[in-house]
């Protein structure tokens, strides 16, 4: 019996844990140009990102992503000579010469501490036989187990991104999100691309 209890314990708390690390990515806010009809065949992918191999994989997965939807996109690292900031003017001769007619420019804008309490959970575990009367009473309370509720503190990173119509400059969406921090940071980029992407096409900006 103590061996059925611990066991309840230890299968509870995983569950618990489960459920908590599937929240990635949700949506916040979502702006779409309303009078935007057109569609975007190539798009030029630019994360703000001050670490280098983190950028190029964020990229070059956007890029995958992208495609594997049926939208052409090219890696920012991949065709711009700098990995900081750009000069609009080079940048606009860029997009021309790579004859790109939308840009996303992903980039943080916040990171925060959000604290999320899980609520203690009691639950009975049946005995091996049934007894009617004070015993049945007396053997049951011994069968209920309590695991106590407990604060979990997770940062969230908000970011923002922008989708842009390359030869007028006009934006066409924009989005903010928040994304718990779990995982892999390749596993937490792929979840939150996949994300904006489905939203780009829920959206009809991208078709």
């Amino acid at each position: 019996m103590k061996y059925n209890r611990l066991f309840s314990v230890i299968l509870i708390t995983a569950l618990v844990g489960i459920l908590h690390s599937c929240a990635t990515t949700t949506m916040k806010n979502v702006w779409v140009d309303s009078n935007y009809e057109g569609k975007l065949n190539t798009i030029l992918v630019i994360g703000v990102i001050k670490n280098p191999g983190r950028k190029r994989f964020f990229e070059d997965d956007f890029v995958t992503q992208l495609k594997a939807r049926g939208t052409d996109a090219i890696a920012g690292y991949r065709v711009l000579e700098s990995e900081g900031e750009i000069d609009k003017q080079d940048l606009a001769e860029k997009i021309r010469e790579l004859g790109a007619d939308g840009v996303l420019i992903t980039r943080l804008v916040d990171r925060k501490t959000v604290e999320t309490y899980v609520p203690g959970t009691s639950y009975y575990t049946p005995p091996s036989h049934y007894y009617g009367g004070w015993h049945n009473h007396y053997h049951r309370s011994y069968n209920y187990i309590y695991q106590p509720g407990y604060t979990v503190k997770d940062e969230v990173i908000v970011v923002e991104t922008n989708l842009y119509q390359a030869s007028s400059e006009k934006l066409v969406w924009s989005a903010i999100s928040e994304t718990f921090r779990e995982g892999s940071d390749n596993t937490l980029i792929s979840s939150f691309i996949k994300v904006m992407i489905d939203n780009l096409y829920r959206e009809n900006v991208l078709k």
